[in-house]
């Protein structure tokens, strides 16, 4: 069972969320600030932190840096009122996963710590499986039902791309950036051939499907 440790000092907020993610299936553990939740990770190893920025002694961001300058990996989301974009490209900057403006929706929450925890769980065993899909890190080479699906280098980077982080959408500039180095033959046509080859090379895969947002660029929906 994969533990998850929630950092809060609104102790009914800590309580509500801790008892969500119990009746998901998680093991939680909630603490009430920074200097408790510092204590708390060196006492026991966890999958995930979730934690609240503004709080007394240590704040979420003081945790971050702390967590991180001591080695430790482990993702984090934040929960927070504050919406602004100086406060999140902190937040990202430090070493944030997540970052979710209260009022928030348990469901979105959950789903978002799902693609976290599968996310890192690939970056770990250099796997990432997605339905009928398995994709191999190591290998680059992904199978589905066992038998291994034609990808060419390039194919298998932006998909495992796409579905390390389903739901978010990439823009044609950012998918050359990474993976044409805005090559100067590369046009952001290329992209959307590259992505209709993909797609048609993953109809047969049954646990996602490769989807334009139009006007902005591609995404990966889970079925």
């Amino acid at each position: 069972m994969q533990s998850i440790l929630v950092v809060e000092d609104d102790a009914e907020l800590g309580r509500l969320l801790k008892s969500y993610l119990e009746s998901c299936g998680y093991a939680a553990t909630l603490c009430a600030d920074g200097l408790e939740a510092l204590d708390a990770i060196k006492r026991e190893s966890f999958s995930l932190v979730i934690s609240d920025v503004m709080m007394p002694r240590l704040d979420g961001y003081g945790l971050v840096e702390r967590v991180r300058l001591s080695g430790n990996n482990v993702p984090f989301v934040f929960l927070t009122a504050k919406d602004d974009k100086t406060s999140q490209m902190l937040g990202y900057k430090m070493g944030v996963d997540e970052y979710l403006v209260k009022p928030f929706d348990l469901d979105v929450l959950m789903l978002k710590v799902a693609a976290i925890l599968r996310r890192a769980g690939a970056e770990s065993t250099g796997e990432l499986t997605v339905g009928n899909l398995t994709m191999v890190k190591s290998e680059h080479a992904a199978y589905v039902d066992g038998k291994e699906l034609p990808l060419t280098v390039r194919e298998f980077d932006l998909l495992y791309k796409f579905l390390s982080y389903p739901k978010q959408t990439f823009t044609r500039s950012q998918l050359m950036d990474e993976f044409w180095d805005y090559d100067s033959s590369a046009m952001s046509r290329t992209v959307d051939v590259y992505l209709a080859r993909l797609r048609e090379k993953t109809s047969i895969c049954d646990g996602f499907e490769i989807v334009t947002v139009h006007g902005l660029g591609y995404k990966a929906v889970l079925k």
